[in-house]
């Protein structure tokens, strides 16, 4: 009987990790898989917006970075540099 004492003392505190991971971890965990997706899938010609609010197209690609084509001109950043959302509001306008 004890033991169910105990056990009640910290279900209050099993529960709350519990919540946590499900309204905080979990959806966190999804959004990074479909941004990595995302990473993947671009390719060149690709019309992207930078999480910076640069806009260009995709020159060049390699493994981890990108060369963005802009109306400046030519620059190199890393492809965890692209944001999902806008890019994806950008190409649904077109």
């Amino acid at each position: 009987m004890e033991n169910l004492g105990n056990l009640g003392q910290f279900l209050p505190i099993i529960l709350m990790f519990v919540v946590i991971y499900f309204l905080m971890i979990r959806p966190q965990q999804k959004r990074v898989k479909k941004e990595k997706e995302f990473e993947s899938m671009i390719k060149v010609g690709d019309r992207i917006i930078t999480k910076s609010g640069i806009h260009g197209k995709i020159a060049e690609l390699a493994e981890t970075s990108i060369v963005l084509e802009t109306m400046a001109g030519k620059l190199k950043m890393e492809r965890s540099a692209i944001s999902m959302e806008m890019s994806q509001k950008l190409n649904t306008k077109a």
